[in-house]
Protein backbone atom coordinates (compact mmCIF):
# COMPACT_ATOMS: atom_id res chain seq x y z
CA UNK A 1 0.00 0.00 0.00
CA UNK A 2 0.89 3.78 -0.66
CA UNK A 3 -0.33 6.26 1.35
CA UNK A 4 0.78 9.33 -1.07
CA UNK A 5 -1.63 11.79 0.95
CA UNK A 6 -3.48 11.66 4.20
CA UNK A 7 -6.19 9.58 4.02
CA UNK A 8 -5.36 8.54 0.41
CA UNK A 9 -4.60 4.92 0.17
CA UNK A 10 -3.71 3.04 -3.03
CA UNK A 11 -2.82 -0.55 -3.52
CA UNK A 12 -0.36 -1.73 -6.07
CA UNK A 13 0.70 -5.64 -7.34
CA UNK A 14 4.05 -6.55 -8.02
CA UNK A 15 6.04 -9.60 -9.20
CA UNK A 16 9.04 -10.76 -8.30
CA UNK A 17 11.63 -10.24 -11.13
CA UNK A 18 14.65 -12.76 -11.98
CA UNK A 19 17.86 -10.75 -11.90
CA UNK A 20 19.81 -13.21 -13.82
CA UNK A 21 21.85 -16.68 -12.81
CA UNK A 22 22.72 -14.46 -9.56
CA UNK A 23 19.14 -13.96 -8.29
CA UNK A 24 20.40 -15.38 -4.91
CA UNK A 25 23.07 -13.31 -4.61
CA UNK A 26 21.77 -10.30 -5.50
CA UNK A 27 18.34 -8.03 -4.08
CA UNK A 28 15.26 -9.34 -5.32
CA UNK A 29 13.80 -7.14 -7.61
CA UNK A 30 10.21 -5.69 -8.30
CA UNK A 31 7.98 -4.75 -11.08
CA UNK A 32 4.56 -3.40 -10.55
CA UNK A 33 1.67 -5.27 -12.43
CA UNK A 34 -1.25 -3.20 -11.48
CA UNK A 35 -1.66 -0.20 -9.61
CA UNK A 36 -5.10 1.37 -8.39
CA UNK A 37 -6.16 4.68 -10.24
CA UNK A 38 -8.25 6.14 -7.41
CA UNK A 39 -7.70 6.26 -4.06
CA UNK A 40 -9.09 4.63 -1.03
CA UNK A 41 -10.24 6.18 2.34
CA UNK A 42 -8.47 3.53 4.77
CA UNK A 43 -5.74 1.12 4.11
CA UNK A 44 -8.17 -2.18 4.91
CA UNK A 45 -10.29 -0.62 1.58
CA UNK A 46 -7.30 -0.11 -0.16
CA UNK A 47 -6.54 -4.35 0.57
CA UNK A 48 -9.51 -5.52 0.19
CA UNK A 49 -9.75 -4.15 -3.79
CA UNK A 50 -6.34 -5.23 -3.90
CA UNK A 51 -7.09 -8.99 -3.17
CA UNK A 52 -9.77 -8.17 -5.71
CA UNK A 53 -7.62 -7.27 -8.27
CA UNK A 54 -5.45 -10.42 -7.45
CA UNK A 55 -8.70 -12.56 -8.09
CA UNK A 56 -9.70 -10.65 -11.23
CA UNK A 57 -6.15 -11.42 -12.61
CA UNK A 58 -5.57 -15.07 -11.26
CA UNK A 59 -8.85 -16.57 -10.16
CA UNK A 60 -9.48 -17.75 -6.20
CA UNK A 61 -6.58 -19.86 -5.98
CA UNK A 62 -4.06 -16.95 -7.20
CA UNK A 63 -1.37 -16.85 -9.34
CA UNK A 64 0.07 -20.07 -8.23
CA UNK A 65 -3.02 -22.08 -7.96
Amino acid sequence: MHELEDGEFYWVLMEGADSGENAALDSLSYLPLEASADPHATYSNALVAGVAAIRRMFGSDGPRG
